[in-house]
């Protein structure tokens, strides 16, 4: 005997905008991802009382670098996949094109996002370390806030970066106008 699931559906979403859904969806993203990058960091370096850039057992570049490759992936393809539900639902003013296909175009600017992002943080890091002594220490608390502050842009960042890509699929349907046959005939006299 097999046992099946029903597929759950989307939940409903209200009508909007397509700037206010992603405002919304921003909040969403940059409040936890604050916190939690934040805590972390701070958490982990607090427990060596000091951090380098790549030497030793909590770096900058272990907790920074594995955020800046997977938080734009993730945003990525959940902002687009969120978008297309809500156009396909008819929440949001645009529909997407038919002939996109969703899931590598998620999957190419997921992947090209991240490698992007975590290269530039990689080559900041590195150009930092080289600027500075090599036994510079870096003060724990500092560095908490500023992980925490750069989970916040990339939150914002890759909210709507991805929809700006997505915007070339994207169209306004054209609306129906129904005329009763009197009508029709009062416009042609």
């Amino acid at each position: 005997m097999k046992f099946k699931f029903p597929t759950p559906r989307p939940k409903k979403i209200a009508k909007t905008t397509l700037s206010r859904f992603l405002r919304k969806r921003m909040i969403y993203y940059v409040v936890p991802n604050i916190v939690f990058n934040t805590l972390v960091a701070y958490a982990s370096f607090q427990e060596v009382g000091f951090t380098h850039f790549f030497e030793g057992p909590q770096s900058l570049a272990r907790l920074t670098l594995p955020m800046a490759i997977f938080l734009p992936l993730i945003l990525t393809v959940d902002i687009i996949k969120r978008v297309a539900v809500a156009a396909d639902q008819g929440a949001i003013e645009y529909r997407i094109a038919e002939e996109l296909n969703k899931n590598k175009f998620m999957a190419r600017l997921g992947i090209i996002h991240a490698v992007v992002t975590g290269l530039l943080i990689l080559s900041f890091l590195i150009f930092a370390q080289l600027s500075l002594s090599k036994y510079y220490k870096l003060d724990p608390t500092a560095m908490a806030i500023l992980d925490g502050v750069l989970a916040g842009i990339l939150s914002v960042l890759f909210t709507y970066l991805p929809i700006q890509k997505l915007k070339k699929h994207l169209y306004k349907p054209e609306t129906e106008i129904t005329m009763s046959s009197n009508e029709q005939r009062s416009i042609l006299q």
